[in-house]
């Protein structure tokens, strides 16, 4: 029996992140996944997860690529690809279809009509854009909104609300020329904040409502949760690097000193270390209020009370669980990853590459992109509201 693999792949504006995942069948029957493999090289070629320097991405994904291989002593010839960086927006839009069958109950294709309708109504937006989820937040049978999958109920007419998640279609061919060039066949796409939120929130946090914040090198990403539910995937122009600058430009010093001011590692100069909290303080508290402005245009800012949880290789700076604390008035915490301690995986920043992997052993991701149902699997069928 062949071995069941899968590698996520994750491209950053620093750093390129391989995972590669095993599932194992026990004696009993069981499954168990097993992390065997992890690439890391530095990312060169990008700016705010564009691509500047084709080929220089490409000879980051190939060292990354070879030192998974080597580790998993396997070869790697496909991958799951996350997409983010600054070209990930949202749409909303709302479908209906008036139910077609004589007995009024609806169907697949009742279904079906309806995202279509919504497509329809959100296509403005999609121009020059790839549309990577199409998530159902909200369905309404006559007006009345109902819990779960609407087949097999009866109506006259069905409203769904649709999510959809989208990136720069020549973002996302740039990308995916790259990691074809260091020949690797990508199987399927997910968009980086969606991929983080598999691993890093537990599905009780999901269901009462939260905010998944990962803080990159020069970009912040969130994913926001209600009712087990994406209801919103955003990406913002600021990130770990914004600090750097404004240290370097407070203190006047170099922008490699300033990094390790940042860090805590003063290298033997001292400098004044309130000056240096009231600038971290002050680039965060600007990020966490373009959150804030977000949630207040959702209209869920206040009733997440699973609170705002911080990822990413930026969330590591300051006293950040406090300035999220005060500036969203929201409970606020790090992720943590729950995995073995005998992985190479040392934090949350991993997360949306073992998240990839994870997802292309357990969803249903080698069906052909008919609708979201065939193509997301079980990954998107537990956001059925």
């Amino acid at each position: 029996m062949s071995r069941r693999i899968a590698t996520g792949i994750d491209i950053g504006t620093y750093q390129v992140k391989m995972v590669v995942v095993e599932e194992l069948s026990d004696k009993n029957g069981g499954r168990q996944l097993r992390i065997i493999g992890t690439g890391l090289a530095e990312s060169k070629g990008l700016r705010h997860g564009y691509i500047v320097n084709k080929e220089e991405v490409a000879a980051s994904i190939r060292e990354a690529k070879r030192q998974a291989e080597s580790v998993a002593c396997v070869p790697l010839r496909a991958g799951f690809l996350a997409v983010g960086g600054i070209s990930l927006d949202e749409a909303h839009a709302t479908g209906f279809a008036i139910i077609s069958r004589a007995d009024q109950e609806i169907t697949a294709l009742d279904l079906e009509k309806a995202e279509k309708a919504a497509r329809e109504a959100a296509a403005p937006g999609f121009l020059n854009r790839h549309v990577l989820h199409s998530i159902p937040v909200e369905y309404r049978i006559d007006g009345t909104k109902v819990l779960g999958d609407p087949a097999g109920m009866k109506g006259v007419r069905l409203e769904v609300d649709y999510l959809f998640v989208t990136c720069l279609a020549q973002h996302e061919e740039a990308l995916a020329k790259a990691v074809e060039d260091a020949d690797i066949e990508i199987i399927d796409q997910m968009a980086s904040p969606l991929a983080g939120s598999y691993v890093l929130l537990e599905g009780d946090q999901k269901m009462k409502g939260c905010v998944l914040a990962n803080i990159g090198a020069e970009t912040v990403s969130i994913v926001v949760y209600d009712e087990g539910i994406p209801i919103s995937v955003k990406v913002f122009p600021m990130g770990s690097s914004h600090i750097t600058d404004d240290i370097a430009l407070g203190l006047r010093i170099s922008l490699e000193e300033a990094e390790r001011v940042k860090l805590g590692r003063l290298s033997g100069a001292m400098y004044p270390r309130k000056k240096v909290d009231d600038l971290i303080v002050s680039r965060l508290s600007l990020l966490f209020a373009l959150i804030d402005k977000h949630l207040k245009s959702l209209g869920r800012r206040g009733p997440l009370p699973a609170g705002i949880i911080i990822s990413g290789g930026g969330a590591g700076v300051g006293n950040i669980s406090d300035i999220a604390r005060g500036s969203l008035k929201l409970p606020a915490r790090l992720a943590e990853l729950r995995i073995t301690a005998d992985t190479k995986i040392r934090d949350a920043t991993w997360a949306v590459a073992y998240g990839l992997a994870l997802w292309g052993l357990t969803g249903d991701t080698n069906a052909p992109k008919k609708s979201l149902r065939v193509s997301l699997g079980k990954f998107f069928q537990q956001f059925l509201p």
